[in-house]
C-alpha cells in the first residue's frame, strides 16, 4: 500500500545527460557498494521538498511557483563532481556535485520564497545543489579516495542547459519513483 504521495520542486535534467550519468556510473557499481542506486529517470536537482500536500494547497503553490519563475531564464551548468552525506565509514547518500552557478541558487531562493508565501514550512538548511546517484554504503568502511580516484566527471564534465522547472510527485514503491506534475519552461527555451 502507498502511502501520502510528497512533492518536491526540482531542475529537469535533460534526457541526454541523464542517459550519461547512467553510462558512467553503470561501470563504478563495483567499486561503489551501495544498497541502492537512482533510476536514471529520477535524476534530478532539488529546489525544494514540500512533503505531502492536500490538492488545493499543491495548486496555490504551482501557482505562485508559475508566477514567481515566470522571468527566470535558461543557464549553463556543469556536474563535475562526486561526494556523499552521512558518516564516513559507511555514507548514506552518494551524490554528484554542480558547479557553483549564482543563477541556480537565485532561482531556488525564488523557488523557495514562493513556496513559503503559499504557506509551506520547508526546510531551513543551506542549500546544497546535488544530484543523489546511489543511498546507503552497503561494503566495508568506504574509501574516501575512491571519490578522486573514480571520479568520472573529473576529466571531462557533463554540461548542460538549465531550461524547465518540473513539480515532482514521489511514488515509492514504483521504479522510476518520480512523476512530473507540472513544468514550466525557464526564458529563451
Amino acid at each position: 500500500m502507498e502511502r501520502d504521495p510528497h512533492y518536491f520542486w526540482a531542475v529537469r535534467i535533460p534526457d541526454d545527460i541523464k542517459q550519461s550519468i547512467y553510462e558512467r556510473f553503470n561501470e563504478l557499481k563495483n567499486v561503489f557498494a551501495f544498497k541502492r542506486w537512482v533510476h536514471k529517470e529520477d535524476y534530478h536537482i532539488t529546489l525544494a521538498f514540500l512533503g505531502a500536500v492536500e490538492a488545493s494547497k499543491l495548486n496555490v503553490c504551482i501557482d505562485f511557483v508559475q508566477k514567481g519563475i515566470k522571468n527566470e531564464a535558461i543557464f549553463p551548468l556543469q556536474i563535475q563532481g562526486i561526494q556523499t552525506f552521512g558518516s564516513r565509514k559507511s555514507p548514506r547518500i552518494f551524490w554528484a556535485a554542480v558547479n557553483h552557478e549564482e543563477r541556480l541558487h537565485q532561482l531556488q531562493e525564488n523557488v523557495y520564497k514562493n513556496c513559503l508565501e503559499a504557506g509551506f514550512t520547508l526546510e531551513s538548511r543551506a542549500y546544497q545543489p546535488h544530484l543523489t546517484l546511489a543511498r546507503n554504503w552497503v561494503g566495508p568502511d568506504f574509501q574516501h579516495e575512491f571519490l578522486q580516484k573514480y571520479n568520472p566527471f573529473g576529466v571531462e564534465p557533463l554540461s548542460f542547459m538549465v531550461k524547465e522547472v518540473v513539480l515532482y510527485q514521489t511514488h515509492i514503491e514504483r521504479s522510476p519513483k518520480y512523476e512530473p506534475i507540472a513544468t514550466f519552461s525557464l526564458v529563451g527555451e
